[in-house]
């Protein structure tokens, strides 16, 4: 006789790390894909709002992964970006936290961001070093994990894993990840002045992300604990593009160019955020997730970047 598989809600499951992530867990799990969307094997609630509806969806399960957030918007509309941050995110994950805690759920899991730590410095972030958000989205995940470790404090509740992570890529991304794709398959015919530039920057490939998820679930020692996760292997932004241009079949043509130039052409064109994000670095040391808890991504970087290329030229021949 067999016994029952055990349940975990995943919330935000049609997006692309949600997506991802119950294809991981369902080997192991059973899993309720939590969405405002209609969808095959999908629990529709109403929003991080509804706890109710979240409350009836978690019954039965052991764990939740809370995924559902308001990110990075590129062209920001709203008059208060502050109070949409702090409403999905903070509000909505406090939602989700006690529909869990009310049907007996024991673990939660909730993705946060590196952008708690901030925007990058010389050297790697850990977990021990003081949070210094800058904008609005990363406040708003740093009060998120402030909000979670006091709801857990008052008893009662489920264990929590926070899980920080910086730049997510793979088949299927959208966002800034997707401008990096743009010029690399841009320096397949022409020459950028994006060659020799020496930062570095931590990413992780949404199928490493999703299997970091499924070990902070399992694993007991995880609980209380927050981790950075990456894929291990810090790149610049040249051996970045380089890398996503022979996932793409060819060559990338990168001709160096001086920092300093590029910062203000940057800033002429209007875009010296973009440039920040080019030229400066942002990693993590991500070491306790593997020497602690035994985690090894499954997925090398090279891998990753290339099936992430190939996805984006079959996506822009068939367009």
């Amino acid at each position: 006789m067999t016994s029952a598989r055990r349940r975990v809600a995943v919330t935000g499951a049609s997006g692309f790390v949600g997506r991802a992530t119950c294809e991981r867990l369902a080997s192991g799990w059973d899993v309720v894909a939590i969405s405002r969307r209609d969808g095959a094997g999908t629990a529709k609630v109403r929003g991080l709002d509804d706890p109710e509806g979240l409350r009836a969806a978690f019954a039965g399960c052991e764990a939740v992964v809370h995924l559902a957030a308001r990110v990075h918007v590129m062209r920001e509309r709203s008059a208060d970006p502050t109070a949409e941050f702090r409403q999905v995110n903070v509000a909505g994950t406090e939602c989700v936290y006690r529909a869990a805690a009310a049907a007996g759920v024991r673990r939660f899991v909730f993705l946060s961001s590196v952008k708690v730590n901030g925007e990058g410095r010389a050297t790697p972030y850990v977990e021990s070093d003081a949070p210094a958000p800058v904008d609005p989205y990363g406040r708003s995940k740093l009060e998120a994990e402030r909000r979670l470790a006091a709801l857990r404090a008052e008893g009662g509740g489920c264990d929590v894993v926070v899980l920080r992570s910086p730049l997510v890529y793979g088949p299927g991304v959208g966002g800034n990840f997707r401008r990096l794709l743009h010029l690399a398959e841009l320096s397949l015919r022409w020459p950028l002045p994006l060659g020799g530039i020496p930062n570095r920057r931590s990413l992780v490939a949404v199928g490493n992300l999703a299997d970091a998820i499924g070990c902070a679930l399992a694993l007991p020692e995880a609980g209380g604990r927050t981790l950075l996760v990456s894929d291990g292997h810090d790149l610049s932004t040249s051996e970045l593009i380089a890398a996503l241009a022979r996932g793409m079949g060819g060559s990338a043509h990168l001709a160096p160019c001086p920092q300093r130039l590029l910062r203000t052409l940057a800033a002429l064109a209007g875009r010296r955020a973009e440039a920040d994000r080019l030229l400066g670095s942002l990693t993590v040391d991500s070491s306790a997730l593997r020497t602690q808890l035994g985690w090894t991504p499954p997925l090398t970087v090279e891998d990753a970047l290339a099936a992430t290329a190939r996805w984006w030229r079959t996506r822009e021949a068939s367009a």
